[in-house]
């Protein structure tokens, strides 16, 4: 029996001369792995709905294994983040965190909507980094390890400037700061935005303007924060960091604080 889903793909591996299979992370049931016969051959109604980060509706026939794709109609294919190298960088690096933060068949209709939209933005020339920050302080939740950000993690209190500690997982006020020397000291603008990108609904994210020197302090406080917690080895993310470097060499900073 074929069933209709909507779906991103999130990844594919060559199967034989001419199949893929097709790893699509779908709203109805999360995660699912299907074999698209002839995909590999240009001329299939197949090749373009399984390009990755295609998004669209997909009939396929499930399975406990590998299931089967009869037939995709795209929505959008996501030209726009494949062919800028740095936007597919970054695509990319969202993508394998949600395939390794998900198991296989569970539903999970929340992280379905917030890849999509990320996505989304993403093709539509939103900052970039700021997609990534916001995507990866959204998924903590999802892992299992979210940071204390409304009060000290150690003392409770609300008021008063604040560092983030990996150590107690969380902010730190001025009061308990020597309770972790490998504190991060952190700018207002970059404790109000980890609060912000935490909490915000994506589908209300206005316009967000961030000078480069906050966007480092975000990016080191979440990168030493996935380090400790997240125990994940992501190949895109080691690439997406040498695609930062690149950008650094080729852009200056023009950016304005948030």
């Amino acid at each position: 029996m074929f069933e209709k889903c909507e779906a991103i793909v999130m990844r594919t591996i060559d199967y034989g001369e001419t199949n893929k299979i097709v790893t699509l992370f779908t709203r109805e049931w999360g995660k699912v792995a299907v074999m698209a016969r002839g995909a590999k051959k240009p001329s299939s109604r197949l090749s373009a709905v399984t390009q990755p980060l295609a998004y669209g509706h997909y009939l396929i026939r499930r399975s406990r294994g590998v299931g089967v794709l009869h037939q995709g109609e795209l929505i959008d294919s996501m030209r726009a983040l494949r062919e800028d190298l740095f936007a597919a960088a970054y695509a990319a690096y969202i993508v394998e965190l949600t395939d390794k933060s998900t198991e296989e068949q569970k539903r999970n209709p929340y992280l379905f909507e917030l890849l999509r939209q990320t996505l989304q933005y993403m093709s539509e020339g939103r900052d970039l980094e700021i997609m990534a920050l916001i995507y990866e302080m959204k998924m903590l939740p999802v892992l299992g390890i979210p940071p204390v950000l409304d009060r000290c993690a150690r003392c409770g209190a609300t008021e008063g400037s604040v560092s983030f500690s990996v150590k107690e997982a969380g902010f730190l006020c001025h009061r308990c700061e020597e309770a972790d020397p490998h504190r991060m000291p952190l700018s207002p603008a970059s404790a109000r935005l980890l609060r912000l990108f935490f909490h915000i609904d994506l589908s209300r994210l206005g316009a967000i303007s961030v000078k480069e020197t906050t966007k480092a302090e975000l990016k080191a406080v979440l990168s030493a924060y996935y380090d400790e917690y997240a125990g994940l080895s992501l190949k895109a993310k080691r690439f997406l960091q040498q695609m930062s470097v690149l950008k650094d060499t080729l852009a200056p900073d023009s950016g304005q604080d948030a």
